[in-house]
């Protein structure tokens, strides 16, 4: 929960609306005046501790979690739409965009959409004239963002498909038993579906024969992937009209962006069948997030692990909030997910300083990081390189690098922050979110420089960066 006065108006105004009470009635509950109430919601007045007391005691709420929200993430991704020159001559204080996030997170999320709209249509038009692939991959991009913004939004969490895929879990005994048999099992006996081996060594990882009912999987895939897969076909086949309706609430801009949605949803279900919530959380507070012996009991790889951890989102029942991330070679952010503070560039790389980025040079190894960002949070980052591929020597491999974190308040419940110093401020490196958005004035590895700031450029002298911001 944030320190200082609390502002969580709209939180508030959610509770009393899901219990079906008018302000006077849900005022009496919590012995307050109907004004106070009032005020609350409108984020006039802080709420006191001795209500946020009332409302855990009443509503069996998880006070961490109603004091959290996505206003960080709203914050920086509206601080970062507003970075663009198009808006230099209008530009709003940092105190007017809290005031917006805080009180109108519609209005700043319509904002971020439609700046969305514009740099696509602003791409389609610059590529119009080359005739090539590069305006398909401009318009690719955007949509993905567009659905990671969703996820976002939505904290990675899904009530609905979680607690559905929790329960066929208990039902086949995961994790108490491998679940490649059992995920198997629940295809052939249940759903009729036969599960095949692909034939040649260029077969897709998985490909399903609706009219067949057979599933073919590549034979040369290892046995957390195939889990997966497997996790996935289920999700799809079970709860397709869920899967659909969800995503129809995400109201994206294309059809292209609600079939994306759709396939992130039925992942987040595979995610959730093989490392069910109440299991999974509570072996993740046992063994401290400890990734290889997490990914040991539950038969998954270390992306999956991570990944999961940074799903425990439930209502309630929250895990440890962390980030999440996924790199490839050239540093562009394929996945990322963040529950802190932590925030991603929704444009470009990330942070050279990140030790996401050393993970490619020592292979097999678990690097920790402690880091601190721009806004004075610090945190515990753990990054390794995963390899993935599917056949023999011969056969290509892809390389990524993964990083999960957490604020440095919550290091102690992971065994990553054993040994370090983390009282010792000098012992946190600096690192940023993006060169173009971080204000760091000296940094070595500065590749662009930030957008808010002038460039001053000194022709006497010549400096590890060729010019000086002010």
């Amino acid at each position: 929960m944030r320190t200082g006065k609390l502002f969580i108006g709209r939180s508030v105004r959610k509770l009393r609306t899901e219990a079906g009470d008018t302000q006077a009635a849900f005022a009496a509950k919590l012995d307050i005046s109907t004004s106070y109430l009032n005020q609350i919601e409108n984020n006039q007045r802080p709420i006191s501790a001795a209500v946020l007391l009332v409302l855990a005691d009443k509503f069996q709420i998880d006070l961490r979690a109603l004091g959290a929200g996505d206003d960080d993430h709203l914050l920086s991704a509206l601080s970062e739409t507003l970075a663009d020159p198009l808006f230099e001559s209008q530009r709003p204080a940092l105190q007017e965009l809290r005031l917006v996030v805080r009180n109108a997170p519609g209005i700043a999320r319509a904002l971020i959409r439609s700046h969305a709209a514009y740099r696509q249509n602003a791409e389609q038009l610059a590529h119009l004239d080359s005739r090539d692939e590069s305006a398909d991959v401009a318009i690719a991009s955007t949509v993905y963002e567009e659905v990671r913004d969703f996820f976002q939004y939505v904290n990675n969490y899904n009530h609905e498909l979680d607690t559905a895929a929790e329960e066929l879990a208990r039902r086949l005994s995961i994790p108490q038993q491998e679940p490649g048999a059992a995920l198997m099992a629940h295809l052939e006996n249940r759903l009729k579906v036969r599960v095949l081996r692909s034939e040649g060594g260029d077969a897709p990882l998985r490909r399903f024969d609706a009219k067949a009912k057979a599933l073919f999987l590549n034979p040369g895939l290892q046995a957390p992937t195939r889990n997966f897969l497997l996790a996935y076909q289920i999700g799809v086949l079970e709860n397709a009209k869920l899967i659909e309706a969800v995503a129809a609430r995400g109201e994206f801009r294309s059809a292209d962006a609600t079939e994306i949605c759709k396939l992130g949803l039925a992942n987040f279900y595979a995610g959730a069948l093989l490392m069910p919530y109440g299991a999974f959380r509570a072996a993740a507070q046992e063994v401290r997030h400890d990734l290889e012996l997490l990914a040991t009991r539950f038969h998954a790889s270390l992306e999956q692990i991570a990944h999961r951890l940074s799903t425990l989102q439930r209502p309630g029942d929250k895990g440890v909030p962390v980030f999440f991330a996924r790199i490839d070679r050239a540093g562009n952010i394929t996945k990322r997910h963040s529950a802190t503070k932590f925030q991603f560039a929704r444009h470009g790389g990330a942070c050279p300083l990140w030790n996401i980025h050393q993970a490619f040079e020592s292979p097999g190894r678990l690097i920790r990081q402690l880091a601190q960002t721009p806004d004075g949070a610090k945190y515990l980052s753990v990054a390794t390189e995963i390899v993935k591929g599917v056949g023999g020597f011969k056969s290509d491999r892809r390389r990524y690098a993964i990083a999960l974190g957490c604020e440095a308040a919550y290091a102690g419940q992971f065994v990553y922050s054993d040994g370090l110093d983390l009282g010792d401020k000098s012992h946190f490196e600096p690192i940023g979110v993006s060169c173009r958005l971080c204000e760091r004035p000296k940094c070595p590895q500065r590749s662009v420089p930030p957008l808010r700031h002038r460039l001053q450029v000194d022709h006497t002298t010549r400096d590890v960066v060729p010019y000086s911001v002010k």
